[in-house]
């Protein structure tokens, strides 16, 4: 049985995502996953639009020492972005309320950060989607939130999930991204180590 090259390397997921473990062997890698408690704080000097990726870069400085010889870490962080103001994971279902009630009807931006290591490189880049959501009632957004319970997403919401079914009347860009890891922005970065 023959594989693509890239698939022979040995991949370290350090990510405790069930979304990015799932698109990952959606996408034939086999990977082995590590994680560690990292601190997701950033300061207020960097650009929105940076967060995801100094993120990224961060969780592999946590995961770094872990790396033998012969693997390649991938490290990701995901944030949504709406009228320039990041949504992270909701504290609780209040917070998610109000997260996905601004959302509603409107336009908003998902920035996936992935940082790619091995003990002598480091390779880091980012996708956007931009995602638009219909109208949702106050009932329908209780629920999304009752049945689904999106407190360990950023925005308060999966798109794999019923609201990214019946709510999401638009995407532009990439699906994947959306989900946590643009996986074809990633197997084309990892071809080229």
């Amino acid at each position: 049985m023959t594989t693509l090259p890239v698939f022979q390397k040995k991949i370290v997921l350090g990510s405790k995502s069930p979304r990015r473990s799932q698109l990952l062997r959606e996408a034939g890698f086999s990977f082995e996953i590590r994680t560690a408690d990292t601190d997701e704080s950033y300061g207020p000097d960097i650009a929105t639009e940076q967060v995801a990726v100094y993120l990224a870069e961060k969780k592999a400085a946590d995961l770094l020492h872990t790396l033998e010889e012969d693997e390649i870490l991938i490290t990701a962080d995901s944030v949504v972005i709406l009228e320039g103001k990041i949504l992270g994971k909701p504290v609780d279902q209040d917070e998610a309320f109000l997260f996905i009630r601004a959302l509603a009807g409107k336009s908003h931006q998902v920035i996936t950060g992935v940082c790619i290591s091995t003990l002598k490189t480091k390779k880091l880049f980012q996708d956007k989607t931009e995602v638009i959501f219909g109208e949702m009632t106050d009932e329908e957004i209780r629920y999304y939130i009752h049945h689904y319970n999106p407190l360990d997403k950023a925005g308060a919401y999966g798109i794999q999930d019923w609201i990214g079914l019946c709510k999401v009347h638009t995407i532009h860009g990439s699906y994947a991204n959306v989900m946590g890891l643009p996986v074809h922005r990633l197997y084309e970065a990892l071809a080229e180590l």
